[in-house]
């Protein structure tokens, strides 16, 4: 219990002040414990950081899940924009929570990497075999496509945060070969 209460704690931590300005203390005055109290349970700051990164994973991973369990099958354009609309919430241009902010690069791009191959093993577990029972996949190298997509989607949501959902949906559409929706007749 002590240990997921100081992840979460550094996870708000480190959305507030970044992992370079968040200390032990920081951490362990959001505990309420002492900052010993802290190194027992975590070891040392790397440690630290690699469970807020770890926990930020399993959060996004549980967010595709749930995503994927509530889909409805046919409604390709539906799970398209509710995709998404999930990559939004879980990716900020300012680099806020729910991701920490990784203010060092080597360790932000090991989150980032981490991150891809863990929703894209994600969707070959679910998404992928469930689309692919009911349609051709269009694509040749399925797994290499989305990872090239995620890590896309992820990195034009960061640097032009104003890009349109429709922009962001098209762009899966068009990547995955997936049929583009219908305009309503008026």
């Amino acid at each position: 219990m002590r240990r997921e209460e100081i992840v979460r704690a550094a996870r708000e931590e480190f959305a507030a002040r970044g992992v370079r300005g968040t200390t032990f203390q920081h951490v362990a005055d959001r505990v309420g414990v002492t900052r010993g109290l802290v190194y027992h349970y975590v070891g040392d700051m790397d440690a630290l950081v690699e469970l807020v990164v770890d926990a930020s994973i399993a959060d996004f991973v549980a967010d595709v899940r749930r995503w994927d369990a509530a889909r409805r099958p046919g409604d390709i354009d539906g799970a398209v924009v509710e995709c998404v609309a999930l990559l939004r919430r879980h990716v900020h241009a300012d680099g806020t929570a729910p991701s920490p902010r990784l203010d060092d690069v080597a360790t932000s791009l090991q989150f980032l990497d981490r991150a891809v191959e863990a929703v894209v093993d994600t969707l070959e577990q679910t998404t992928i075999p469930a689309y692919a029972a009911r349609h051709t996949i269009e694509i040749a190298h399925v797994r290499e496509t989305f990872v090239v997509l995620v890590h896309g989607l992820v990195a034009l949501v960061r640097s032009q945060p104003d890009t349109p959902d429709d922009v962001l949906a098209t762009i899966v559409r068009q990547t995955l070969r997936l049929a583009t929706p219908t305009p309503a007749a008026d």
